[in-house]
């Protein structure tokens, strides 16, 4: 699954690293948290880009799960290029069966694109029209190592934003 983090702030003076949430963000996270939970989309582990507005993002979606997963800050997922963000996933640890990434535009959008096969044609147009704050693309494989991850290989089961879950517009 890839989360991008909630609506962000851009304070004056303040470093890209340091943005703080939006109000917006504030209220679109726990949505999509409680929306993991009511779907049973729970991740075994989560990694998250080490930039203020993710780790704030999963403070609020954490709250909402009925089991807390593990979770690593991964510097990596912070401002990367596609090919970085799936060696990420490909290096996750076997045993691990359903991973959260918590990241940034425009790697997840990339990537999720790339991962794309097949799947829910009317979600893949949604995300191709736009991967707003907060949307969240879930994708399965058919495979039984993470190494075995490769482009067009997945399959969109839902791309989900707060905007479709009834929160507004998405951005």
């Amino acid at each position: 699954m890839l989360l991008r983090h909630a609506k962000s702030n851009w304070p004056a003076g303040v470093a890209d690293r340091e943005r703080p949430l939006a109000t917006r963000g504030h209220e679109a996270a726990p949505l999509m948290g409680r929306y993991l939970a009511e779907e049973l989309l729970l991740p075994d582990l989560v990694l998250i880009s080490p930039a203020r507005r993710t780790v704030e993002t999963w403070e609020l979606v954490l709250p909402m799960l009925p089991e807390k997963p593990g979770t690593h800050f991964e510097p990596r997922i912070y401002e990367s290029k596609i090919d970085r963000l799936l060696h990420v996933v490909q290096e996750t640890e076997p045993h691990v069966r359903t991973l959260l990434m918590i990241g940034h535009n425009p790697g997840f959008e990339e990537l999720a694109a790339l991962l794309t096969g097949h799947g829910d044609r009317y979600a893949a147009a949604r995300m191709a029209q736009k991967f707003p704050t907060c949307g969240l693309a879930v994708l399965d494989f058919a495979v039984e190592d993470w190494r075995d991850v490769a482009a067009r290989g997945g399959r969109l089961d839902r791309f989900v934003t707060p905007a479709s879950l009834g929160e507004g517009p998405d951005e």
